[in-house]
């Protein structure tokens, strides 16, 4: 990693979660010269970043008890879309009027999401992280590929290029909506289909699994273009290409959540499409299926973790 100078105005920055996203951005944020504590469920006692070989350590603090926090001048949210309100705690005393939480999380509703949980005068922006990272021991990130978040257009991406001076890339966007569509489908088929057949990137090799993405996302589309989304077959190509260049043994976030036996966030993306159908009167027949089977999965990973919490007491 080349060398990153040190910001004009270092701020004071937290991140929520301590997964794969939240160590990545806790590490470059901490490279950009800046004061990151990483607040977590379980403590940690060091957080490395892999990416392109070298294996870097990174001088974040870490915290455990939201009651100690703070308010700082950023927020990161970096949890799972279905554990927003399990980071409330968190939100409350991180942020005062002025704080700027940062929502790198996956679904289309992000402010709505997260408005109930932060104090009056928070700003809330609403954010798409293009990255291939996975958390591969508590405390250990390896980045894979890609490096852009994609933020609506005006001051506050100005000031969050500003802010992250240190592998990452912050991409100013007129029309939200498409930006918001275009993310979830990056992940529409290949976070059920990974997780699903718990196999890596390298799947989508095959031609009758780039045939059936297509097809995941030609039905989305529709849906996508009723919603007010500028979603065509040009997005659907962007997506098989990307598929192709992101590492055989790459994987989605379902896949690692599945792996690892955690509760599975097809709610915010499978189930963001099929809502969004129901309410427009369109069929969804293939995401409608990958969402039955990926609730199956759900329930049986949420009940392992309660028999095995029962076994621990």
């Amino acid at each position: 990693m080349p060398p990153i100078p040190e910001p004009p105005t270092p701020r004071r920055i937290a991140v929520i979660g301590g997964g794969a996203i939240g160590g990545l951005v806790a590490a470059l944020a901490h490279r950009a010269g800046h004061d990151v504590t990483l607040c977590v469920r379980t403590p940690l006692d060091r957080l490395t970043l892999e990416s392109d070989g070298e294996v870097v350590d990174a001088g974040v603090r870490f915290a455990v008890d939201p009651a100690a926090a703070t308010p700082v001048d950023w927020v990161f949210l970096t949890t799972k879309a279905q554990d927003t309100a399990g980071a409330a705690g968190w939100l409350r005393r991180l942020c005062r009027g002025g704080t700027v939480v940062t929502v790198l999380q996956n679904g289309i509703d992000h402010t709505e999401r997260v408005a109930p949980h932060v104090p009056d005068g928070t700003e809330i922006q609403p954010a798409v992280f293009y990255v291939s990272v996975e958390c591969t021991a508590p405390g250990r990130v390896k980045h894979y590929a890609g490096n852009e978040i994609h933020v609506p257009d005006g001051p506050l991406a100005t000031r969050l290029t500003a802010l992250l001076t240190a592998g990452l890339k912050v991409v100013p966007v007129t029309d939200f909506t498409t930006a918001l569509w275009q993310k979830l489908f990056t992940n529409l088929a290949a976070n059920p289909l990974t997780a699903l057949l718990q196999q890596r990137m390298g799947i989508f090799s095959d031609p009758g699994m780039a045939a059936l993405t297509r097809d995941i996302l030609a039905e989305a589309a529709t849906v996508a273009r009723a919603e007010g989304a500028d979603i065509g077959d040009a997005d659907i190509d962007r997506v098989l290409e990307m598929y192709a260049l992101v590492p055989p043994d790459g994987g989605s976030s379902m896949l690692y959540d599945r792996l690892a036996g955690r509760p599975l966030e097809h709610e915010h993306i499978t189930g963001a499409v099929v809502r969004a159908g129901e309410r427009r009167g369109i069929p969804t027949p293939l995401n409608g299926m990958l969402l039955t089977l990926l609730r199956a999965v759900d329930r049986e990973l949420r009940a392992a973790r309660k028999d095995t919490a029962t076994v621990r007491h």
